[in-house]
C-alpha cells in the first residue's frame, strides 16, 4: 500500500496515471541494469597468450614469434662504428668519438667509482677490496703496455669483458664507457705528470708551496 502511495502521489503530481509511471520506473531500473551489465572485463579475460606460455598453432611450440631478421628497434640504428664499437674500419681507435669536457670526466669519474674501483682501486691500481679478499687482481692501469694500449682498447673491455671481467654493456651506456676510459686516460696522467704537464701560469704555486713544505720540514719558518 505504501508504494502504491508513493505511486499515485508521483502520477498525480507529473500527471502520469500510475501504469505509466511504473512502466516509467522499470525502463529506468532496466537501464541501470544494462549499463551494470556493461562493466564487465571481457579486455581483461580475453583470448591471449601470457609470456613464454605454450601454442600449438605454430609448428615450434612457441607462442612469442622470433624478430624478423635485419630487424631494427628504434633508436637502435648504431650507425657510428666509432661511438659504438670503438673501432674505425675495423682497428681499436685511440680517439674518442666526441670532446670530452670536466663534465664528462666528473661523469666518468662517477662511472668508475660505482663500476670499477671494486677490482681496479681508486687509482687503477688493480688492487681492489675484492682483490684483497683473493680475486685475481686485474693489470694495472699504469702498467707501459696499458698506457700505450688506445682508449677504444678500453671501451671494447667494458663492453665485451676481459678475462674474469664480465661486460658491462647491459649497465653502462656507450658514451659513459667512453667517459671512464677518458678518465682512465686522466688516472694514467695523474701517477706519471711531470712539471712540463702543468700549465706555465701554475708551475710557480707548485714550486712555491714545494719551497714552503721544505722549509717547514726543515724547522724554518717561511
Amino acid at each position: 500500500m505504501k508504494f502504491d502511495f508513493h505511486r499515485g502521489a508521483f502520477a498525480a503530481k507529473t500527471g502520469m496515471s500510475p501504469m505509466l509511471a511504473g512502466l516509467r520506473k522499470l525502463v529506468c531500473l532496466g537501464g541501470v541494469a544494462m549499463l551494470l551489465a556493461g562493466c564487465r572485463l571481457d579486455m581483461h579475460v580475453q583470448p591471449k597468450y601470457l609470456p613464454y606460455e605454450p601454442s600449438n598453432f605454430f609448428d615450434d611450440g612457441r607462442s612469442e614469434r622470433p624478430v624478423v631478421p635485419g630487424t631494427v628497434a628504434r633508436g637502435q640504428l648504431h650507425t657510428d662504428e666509432l661511438l659504438y664499437t670503438g673501432k674505425e674500419n675495423g682497428v681499436v681507435s685511440d680517439k674518442f668519438p666526441f670532446p670530452m669536457t670536466r663534465a664528462d670526466l666528473e661523469r666518468g669519474r662517477e662511472r668508475y667509482n660505482i663500476y670499477c674501483t671494486p677490482c681496479h682501486d681508486y687509482t687503477g691500481s688493480g688492487q681492489g677490496m675484492i682483490v684483497q679478499r683473493g680475486f685475481p687482481p686485474p693489470p694495472s692501469f699504469h702498467l707501459d703496455s696499458m698506457r700505450r694500449a688506445p682508449a677504444g682498447h678500453f671501451f671494447e673491455v667494458i663492453t665485451n669483458g676481459f678475462g674474469s671481467m664480465y661486460s658491462y654493456a647491459s649497465r653502462v651506456e656507450p658514451e659513459d664507457r667512453w667517459r671512464i676510459a677518458a678518465y682512465i686516460r686522466a688516472l694514467q696522467l695523474s701517477q706519471h705528470a711531470t712539471i712540463q704537464d702543468v700549465p706555465e701560469s701554475d708551475r710557480q704555486n707548485l714550486t712555491r708551496g714545494s719551497g714552503d713544505a721544505q722549509g717547514r720540514a726543515a724547522g724554518h719558518p717561511q
